[in-house]
């Protein structure tokens, strides 16, 4: 890796989700590759979800933070779907951001197939480990959350309600 790659990795983990700002890109997994060659920067952004309304916000979040430390002539921010972005991408560290904010992190583990049609379903668990408690005697009250990567739970224990991020 050189320099101005290690550079442009160190500002880009200073670069908060516009979704869930307690977590940076970085840890949450959407940043491929970095590359600098002939005056030119290159950041691959892998979105959680096709349709994520998050994409253009961050593209234009890292390519002005990019820009700004001159490191290159010329910013490029790739969308790119292969590698497609699982929940497995998250790091350790950015888990536990999301749980001190109040979600809970993507289940990990074997994944679940669906008895209807064998496929993994993208996880929406019956049960969820609260994120404040950490009790399981949780429900799940939507599925469908603020966005396609979280459900919404409500937690017996603490009286809390919380979002769980999917396994993709």
């Amino acid at each position: 890796m050189s320099a101005a790659e290690g550079r442009i990795w160190e500002e880009l983990r200073h670069i908060a989700d516009p979704e869930i700002p307690a977590i940076s890109l970085v840890d949450l997994g959407v940043i491929g590759a970095v590359s600098v060659a002939d005056g030119r920067a290159r950041v691959e952004l892998l979105p959680t979800f096709v349709g994520c309304p998050a994409v253009e916000m961050m593209r234009q979040q890292i390519g002005e933070r990019i820009g700004a430390l001159g490191v290159a002539e010329q910013v490029e921010v790739n969308i790119v779907f292969s590698p497609p972005w699982t929940s497995e991408r998250i790091t350790a560290a950015g888990r536990e951001s999301l749980r001190r904010s109040g979600f809970a992190p993507p289940h990990v583990g074997p994944s679940v197939p669906s008895p209807a049609s064998g496929l993994d379903e993208l996880a929406v668990l019956p049960i969820a480990e609260c994120p404040y408690c950490g009790s399981h005697d949780t429900t799940l009250d939507n599925p469908f959350g603020p966005t396609l990567c979280r459900a919404i739970y409500h937690c017996a224990s603490c009286n809390q309600p919380f979002e769980q991020m999917k396994r993709v």
